[in-house]
């Protein structure tokens, strides 16, 4: 059993006018199977109103399912008396990092959540340390949020969410707002949370090249997944990706061409150094 697991999961957003009346309904998911195995990084893709933010709150139970179930690490989400527990399995971090870092300096906002959640304070500045470690940030454990990168304001968010010691992470386009650099610094952090600490990482993005890493891919598009697999058996489909309004990653969409053109290399090439050995290999 997986630690995330949906059946038949469907959401509807419903829209009222000034008085209250409902003037109806658009469906945001649509009969979700989704199974994610602890310790794995699953990225999820899809175009603006794929449906995939919608998703990522399910995983953290801000939002509850109209239809279907969905269970994080065995619980339901739409059981009330579970949501604290749910919360402490599954942590969120969003698109912007103000949103969640409240502390004037940085090692204060990486102990809330711990705080909050009534670790002795000894086993708080234990988990403080960790967890900026872990993301690349200790030397500003001393510094105001206020002053570092976007990058860099979004590892600390990480960091406070990985305080609270969640088994799985959902990561809502946490560099939507970043400029190349910053999307760099995080994801990084993130491929080291999942491959240092065991974290299930669940991505939610539209970065192609942020993908290549995972475990697994699934693809959303009006709500449903239309598309699932490992990184490279999506990317041999560049058409497909196309037709959901996806793109591929640069190097993939190089290495695709040149075998339209009558080159003699293989579909799903993911990085520069495997274009290098292909073309070398196919001279």
């Amino acid at each position: 059993m997986g630690i995330i697991r949906a059946r038949k999961l469907g959401y509807e957003y419903h829209r009222y006018d000034e008085n209250g009346q409902e003037e109806g309904a658009t469906r945001a998911i649509d009969d979700i199977d989704l199974d994610v195995r602890a310790g794995q990084f699953v990225a999820v893709l899809g175009h603006n109103g794929s449906g995939k933010s919608t998703l990522a709150k399910h995983i953290n139970a801000l939002l509850i399912p109209t239809e279907g179930t969905l269970w994080v690490d065995g619980m339901d989400t739409s059981a009330e008396g579970e949501l604290w527990r749910i919360r402490q399995r599954a942590g969120m971090v969003f698109q912007n990092p103000d949103n969640q870092i409240i502390g004037t300096v940085v090692e204060e906002d990486v102990g809330f959540g711990p705080e909050n959640m009534g670790v002795p304070t000894e086993d708080i500045w234990k988990r403080v340390e960790e967890s900026l470690q872990a993301v690349g940030m200790a030397a500003y454990r001393s510094h105001s949020p206020n002053k570092l990168s976007g990058g860099q304001k979004q590892r600390v968010a990480i960091a406070g969410v990985m305080a609270m010691r969640p088994q799985c992470i959902v990561l809502d386009e946490p560099t939507a707002m970043l400029d190349p650099n910053g999307r760099r610094e995080v994801l990084r952090a993130v491929r080291e949370l999942n491959r240092r600490e065991n974290v299930t990482v669940i991505l939610i993005t539209h970065y192609m090249e942020e993908v290549v890493s995972a475990d697994r891919v699934y693809v959303m598009d009006q709500g449903r997944i239309v598309m699932e697999g490992t990184p490279r058996e999506l990317f041999t489909r560049v058409e497909d990706l196309k037709s959901y309004g996806l793109d591929v990653p640069q190097v993939t969409l190089l290495a695709h061409g040149l075998k339209k053109a009558g080159l003699v290399i293989p579909e799903g090439i993911l990085t520069r150094e495997e274009l290098v050995d292909a073309l070398c290999r196919s001279s």
